[in-house]
């Protein structure tokens, strides 16, 4: 059983993985490589790139897509390690979308295994988009998906809020849609409500290097991109379970 476990979560990550990534390629990253222009060029560039042109502090940026984002250090400053532009970064951006796609398969099987669900496709998908509610609906309603360049609050309160988010938006499906009476109901619309009354961390001060209408483009394509992965998952995760169960039939 555990074999099967691990094989139906790693295969399962492994197929919706590679077709996120994929997406994610040509949908979030030509936003997050214009963003990095913006972040990166002084003042005066930004009237060029609004202009259409991709400068970045006074450079040509080359062709090709961007996936993961990485601040340039300052001069005379002890850089980080960050993989190279171009195809070493998309590898590593890549391979970073589908360990994330491979938890997230293992935490779906998990939670359907310990649910005490048939694991199908059918409920793959469904506990999928419960996944997409509780960790990305819910948390873009306070904290929308941010390009580089974009004012945002400290970080640590913001993970805090995130966390939080998720968690009580998860307890609270749970309740209603597991449980169902009606005091579970209420509870879990109170446990859903929490973090959005308490209120997301902001800055004092919006601004932002990054045009509004970049932005919005990002944050949306984020969510769907979102929901792909999840359902994707889920998907792959009753399809896997249900071939590993025909295999230990025969």
């Amino acid at each position: 059983m555990l074999l099967r476990f691990l094989w139906a979560g790693l295969m399962a990550g492994l197929l919706a993985g590679v077709p996120t990534a994929a997406i994610q390629y040509v949908t979030t990253t030509p936003l997050i490589l214009h963003a990095e222009a913006y972040e990166h060029a002084d003042p005066a560039g930004h009237a060029a790139l609004s202009g259409g042109e991709n400068h970045l502090g006074g450079q040509i940026i080359p062709a090709g897509f961007i996936l993961a984002h990485s601040a340039a250090p300052e001069a005379g400053a002890d850089a980080n390690w960050a993989p190279n532009d171009g195809l070493e970064r998309t590898l590593y951006t890549s391979v970073a979308t589908i360990i994330t796609t491979i938890g997230y398969a293992f935490m779906l099987l998990a939670a359907m295994f310990l649910a005490g669900d048939k694991i199908s496709p059918r409920t793959g998908l469904l506990w999928g988009l419960a996944g997409f509610a509780a960790t990305g609906l819910a948390p873009a309603l306070g904290l929308g998906p941010e390009l580089p360049g974009a004012a945002s609050a400290g970080l640590i309160s913001r993970q805090i809020w995130w966390i939080t988010t998720a968690v009580l938006t998860a307890g609270g499906l749970w309740m209603i849609l597991r449980i169902s009476s009606a005091l579970a109901i209420c509870i879990g619309v109170v446990l859903m409500a929490v973090p959005h009354l308490i209120g997301a961390p902001h800055p004092a001060l919006l601004t932002s290097a990054v045009p509004s209408e970049l932005a919005a483009n990002f944050a949306a394509s984020s969510l769907v991109l979102h929901a792909i992965l999840w359902v994707l998952a889920g998907i792959s995760v009753g399809f896997m379970w249900q071939r590993g169960e025909r295999q230990a039939d025969l």
